[in-house]
């Protein structure tokens, strides 16, 4: 039975300084676990894209949460002594994030003492002013081979100023959005007087009695309001690409777990011989058209039909709102799944149809992994391809506090209500100054 109400201030003072280092210590611990099981890879056993999704199913943290403690675990891995006084209770998560956005092995040291003498939100505030300091300074031969970025600046003037960098296949997708732009805009002014479209000052510098075409800025203009207006296109379902496949009606309707595949052929028209999963996973949610064939040549052709009805994936939308594979959150890109395939006898109901996401849909079809309906008509049950379950909601385990510090006890750890405490006595933070000392380290060391 709890009597903390009967105890003093100062002890309750003492506690709750002491149980903050120790589950400092521990948060430590638990983060380096999490990097030795990301190291190995032990995610993708439960069918998870990343360890950042298994944590948050695992751990139930929120999935922008468990991204940044999988950052932060792998980063102390490369920051020793910021590790150590982790995991002596003497930093909390909060700080030791701050540190690993900036922090490398040559500046860890200085930084560290840092710490030691700065509150969480000190902490914060410096490093990003000196972030900031060293990305201005960065020549364009350092960002030439850095990764893709897009920094946004306002000029003196107020203007907004755009630098970016981006993968040769997705600079020319952004090129080929901008010629479409400019397209559209061309169209829309040629009946215009210059005066009146866009791009004037583009105009104004081409020669006179000729139409300059519209400028990028323009382009971009257009394509911003275009994506403000209609919002994020949705591209999964609906007719964006068209794959035709050949497949032996025997071959599809062989039992998903044969030992043996039949010998029915499954092609890609004028292309490569496929699996007859891997078919049955396109079939899932496509459109289809059944050709009758005869020694390769078609005898007739039927009218093509939607496997799932719009108002049948409107209602599968409405009840499953995102990926139904235990642990993910996708909301978008989703493909309807049959659980009981059509050419196995399975309707296109709702019952018997459930949302996935492309990773999980590979995985369910290709990839060993079993989906089952479990007692009630909407439960479903994942199974692993050596049969273990997937749990939809993990066990959880309840743990005292006196459990935790009996742990880091047995690990040689000596925590009391001053571990963790900041080491600042009040004084006004002195941020440029403290900016420059750090930038002038650095220099030093560089």
């Amino acid at each position: 039975m709890d009597d903390s109400r009967d105890w003093p201030l100062e002890r309750l003072e003492r506690e709750i300084g002491g149980l903050a280092a120790h589950i400092h210590a521990a948060t430590c611990r638990w983060l380096e676990l999490v990097a030795e099981y990301d190291r190995r890879e032990g995610w993708a056993e439960w069918g998870a894209k990343s360890c950042a999704q298994w944590l948050a199913h695992q751990c139930a943290l929120a999935p922008s949460a468990a991204r940044e403690h999988v950052r932060v675990a792998r980063s102390l891995a490369e920051l020793p002594l910021i590790r150590a006084a982790f995991g002596r209770g003497e930093l909390s998560y909060s700080q030791v994030r701050a540190l690993s956005r900036a922090a490398t092995p040559e500046l860890e040291e200085g930084l560290l003492e840092l710490a030691r003498y700065a509150t969480a939100a000190q902490l914060e505030r410096t490093l990003r002013a000196y972030k900031g300091v060293l990305e201005r300074e960065l020549s364009p031969a350092d960002h030439a081979h850095g990764d893709s970025y897009l920094v946004c600046e306002h000029d003196d003037d107020g203007s907004l100023l755009l630098r970016a960098r981006l993968p040769a296949e997705e600079g020319a997708l952004v090129l080929a959005a901008l010629d479409a732009a400019r397209d559209g805009l061309r169209a829309e002014s040629a009946d215009k007087p210059s005066s009146e479209g866009r791009g004037v000052s583009a105009e104004a510098e081409a020669p006179l009695g000729e139409k300059a075409p519209p400028s990028n800025a323009a382009a971009l203009l257009l394509m911003a309001e275009t994506l403000l207006a209609s919002g994020p296109a949705e591209r999964s379902g609906g007719d964006s690409c068209q794959v035709i496949v050949h497949v032996d009606a025997a071959a599809l309707g062989s039992p998903p777990d044969a030992e043996h595949a039949p010998d029915g052929v499954c092609q890609l028209d004028d292309g490569p011989l496929l699996h007859p999963e891997t078919v049955r996973r396109l079939a899932c949610d496509a459109s289809v058209v059944r050709i009758l064939e005869r020694d390769g040549r078609p005898l007739s052709v039927g009218r093509r039909t939607r496997s799932i009805p719009p108002a049948l994936r409107r209602a599968l939308q409405s009840r499953d709102r995102c990926c139904r594979f235990p642990g993910c959150t996708q909301r978008r890109f989703l493909h309807a799944h049959h659980v009981d395939h059509w050419a196995h006898g399975g309707p296109t109901e709702l019952v018997n149809l459930v949302h996935l996401c492309r990773f999980h849909h590979r995985l369910v079809h290709e990839g060993g992994y079993k989906l089952e309906r479990a007692g009630r008509r909407d439960e479903l049950r994942f199974r692993r391809p050596d049969g273990r379950p997937l749990t939809a909601v993990p066990e959880t385990r309840s743990v005292q506090p006196a459990d935790l510090e009996r742990r880091n006890r047995r690990r040689g750890l000596r925590i009391d209500a001053d571990t963790c405490a900041s080491r600042w006595t009040g004084e006004r933070l002195d941020l440029a100054l403290t900016v420059d000392a750090l930038v002038a380290h650095d220099v030093r060391l560089n």
